[in-house]
């Protein structure tokens, strides 16, 4: 450089300021650099990461979150927090992540429940579709339609028929009005052209008691829970929700291959950032995400609580979203179905 500087013909005093300003740009395009690094790690000095459960613990959302959360924290490089916000079926914090800011700071732990809650309530203000940038799936959660055995109904056919002899006369139950369960119901209802008489409980313990005694005759159940009491006699497998048979009740068909197409009721899980978070961060979490879900221990441990571990890339989970959304607005509206 001094060689350079000299051949141009600089004095030697303006030669050193030359040296010095040269230095400081090195510097500062380093330091630019370090920090586009870690605006995509998200490892700034200091920062943690909320990741938003909108219902209680213990619920299928928390299970993820909590399984998922230690390992996301290892990968990024910061803490993730998990911050239960319950209320008004998941609206409350849903809302709190939609209107956060979009810097990766908190995500939400969403389900496929955010489309159906956004839609039973009267002016939420966000809107699940277009206030939030989809990351990754999570998991999945499989229903399976079940009766109890003084009915005897054994197959979907049994309960149409039934259901077509006498309208209302048989009931179905559900852990509250807008759960999976419910909407799966509804969906079925639409679908085969028949009407059950819906009985919500406040949660699923008195709900799965009620079903097990015969005080309500037909209900969805997750399968895990459900093949469990299908095994023992005490309940009759009918059809499950997904688009193939799940491994865990082989026999069991599911309602599309009996022909009813709409049928498909699957629960999802996935993660979710507040809408217009830069993209660069998206594709971090979803990396990450994805690499997390394939370990054999998170696997292992959500198995058994019986959700199927799965990723997506962000453009497949808004594919679902955005087709989930108006199905269930459909049902909700065609059937006049509001929350408690």
């Amino acid at each position: 450089m001094p060689h350079f500087l000299n051949t141009i013909g600089l004095q030697p005093s303006l030669a050193r300021k030359f040296r010095l300003f040269s230095q400081l740009g090195a510097v500062l395009l380093c330091m630019a650099l370090d920090l586009g690094g870690l605006g995509v790690s998200q490892a700034q000095s200091g920062q943690t990461i909320k990741m938003i459960v909108p219902f209680t613990p213990g619920t299928g959302m928390d299970t993820i979150a909590r399984a998922i959360s230690p390992k996301l924290s290892d990968r990024l490089g910061v803490p993730v927090i998990v911050q239960n916000s319950p209320g008004a079926s998941g609206n409350i914090g849903a809302e709190m992540v939609a209107k956060s800011a979009p810097d990766g700071n908190t995500i939400l732990m969403g389900a496929n429940t955010m489309l159906i809650a956004a839609q039973l309530y009267k002016n939420v203000p966000f809107n699940p579709v277009k206030d939030f940038s989809p990351v990754s799936m999570t998991a999945w959660g499989t229903l399976m339609l079940v009766a109890n055995p003084k009915t005897g109904f054994k197959t979907v056919q049994d309960l149409i028929k039934a259901a077509k002899a006498k309208p209302d006369a048989i009931n179905f139950g559900s852990p509250g009005v807008g759960t999976p369960h419910h909407m799966a119901m509804e969906l079925f209802k639409v679908d085969s052209q028949i009407s059950l008489l819906h009985v919500p409980y406040k949660g699923t313990a008195g709900y799965t008691q009620d079903l097990l005694s015969g005080e309500i005759n037909v209900g969805f159940l997750p399968i895990h829970v459900a093949q469990n009491f299908v095994s023992s006699g005490k309940l009759n497998a009918i059809a499950v929700g997904s688009a193939k048979r799940h491994p865990v009740a082989s026999g069991v068909p599911t309602f599309i291959e009996l022909g009813f197409k709409g049928v498909n009721v699957d629960m999802w899980y996935a993660l979710f950032y507040p809408a217009k978070t830069p993209q660069a961060l998206v594709d971090r979490l979803n990396k990450e995400t994805v690499a997390v879900l394939k370990m054999p221990e998170i696997k292992e441990m959500l198995g058994k609580a019986g959700l199927d571990a799965a990723g997506s890339t962000p453009e497949e989970l808004a594919q679902i979203v955005a087709s989930d959304y108006p199905r269930w607005g459909h049902v909700i509206r065609l059937k006049g179905i509001e929350a408690d």
